[in-house]
């Protein structure tokens, strides 16, 4: 319990200072497109989530290699926590801008605090219930699915509302979508 204790914390602060500077990576590398694969490439929310899926993923490669043997079923967990804290960054963005009627960088970067920490709260948890332990191959397969889909959309972005740089938006976030599925699609 101590070892997977540890190492949560240690991913919680590695996750959260990884993907703080990832935010300015693309930029300072020049605008390299093999680093744009990674980090984000403008300020959508879609891109923003790249801050916490990779290095998330990075982390829970090396917690799954350190903590297998300890607990066997660490893997589908971590990757529960992944998706998980990736989908809850548009979901609570949208939320709050959706009552607020704007955002603000305060409330960005404590959405951003709070993914992380529920993702690894999650994953802990879920690694002592072995509760996902049947689910690891789907659970697996759908960390690809979003792998792919951040690297596609980097260069290749739907004109849709999660993937649109609101700051080269000129309706921005005061013009949000009426519905959910609007604000996705």
């Amino acid at each position: 319990m101590k070892l997977l204790k540890r190492y949560t914390i240690i991913g919680i602060l590695f996750v959260a200072a990884a993907g703080s500077l990832s935010h300015f990576l693309y930029d300072w590398s020049g605008q390299n497109p093999v680093v744009g694969l990674f980090a984000p490439v403008n300020e959508s929310v879609w891109e923003h989530m790249k801050l916490l899926f990779f290095p998330m993923l990075l982390y829970s490669a090396i917690m799954i290699l350190k903590c297998r043997r300890q607990y066997p079923h660490i893997a589908s967990a971590l990757f529960f926590g992944i998706i998980i804290g990736a989908i809850l960054i548009p979901v609570f963005y949208y939320a709050y801008t959706s009552i607020l009627g704007t955002n603000y960088l305060v409330l960005d970067i404590g959405i951003f605090i709070l993914s992380i920490v529920i993702s690894f709260w999650l994953a802990c948890k879920l690694t002592l219930a072995h509760k996902l332990e049947s689910h690891t191959l789907i659970l697996g397969l759908l960390v690809c699915v979003f792998l792919l889909c951040f690297l596609w959309f980097s260069y290749h972005a739907p004109d849709t509302v999660i993937f649109r740089d609101p700051t080269k938006d000129s309706n921005k976030i005061n013009q949000l979508p009426l519905s959910p599925v609007q604000t996705i699609f």
